[in-house]
């Protein structure tokens, strides 16, 4: 049974970004200051990528832990409403992540994906 109502569940769901977060913008802010330069959600590259070096084909993810199914064997039994939705969507993201990174390996990029805890501690 979900702890919250289904306005909070609501509301916490439209809070959820796909370009923008915390954990991006953490990350980009630190790489502009060492001096790095990027571009952000570039739509010219396949796959929705959050930070982008064209010119040396480095394409940077910035994955939360949730959503991407980090620790997936061990988390997925945490849930406890609405089962069958939560783990086709986080087991459907997990393959997505998965295709994308090897067609933009035969592209010639280098993927790097980084979770949200390890941006925030580091």
């Amino acid at each position: 049974m979900d702890k919250l109502t289904r306005e909070q569940r609501k509301k916490n769901m439209q809070a959820a970004r796909s370009k923008g977060s915390k954990i991006e913008v953490r990350l980009a802010k630190a790489l502009w200051k060492k001096g790095f330069r990027y571009k952000k959600n570039d739509k010219t590259v396949f796959g929705k990528l959050d930070i982008t070096f064209k010119g040396l084909k480095i394409a940077v993810f910035c994955d939360s832990e949730f959503w991407h199914g980090k620790d997936w064997n061990i988390k997925k039994h945490e849930h406890k409403s609405n089962i069958d939705f939560w783990h086709k969507k986080i087991e459907r993201n997990i393959q997505r992540d998965k295709e994308i990174n090897e067609y933009l390996k035969n592209e010639g990029w280098k993927v790097l994906r980084f979770w949200g805890k390890d941006i925030e501690k580091n």
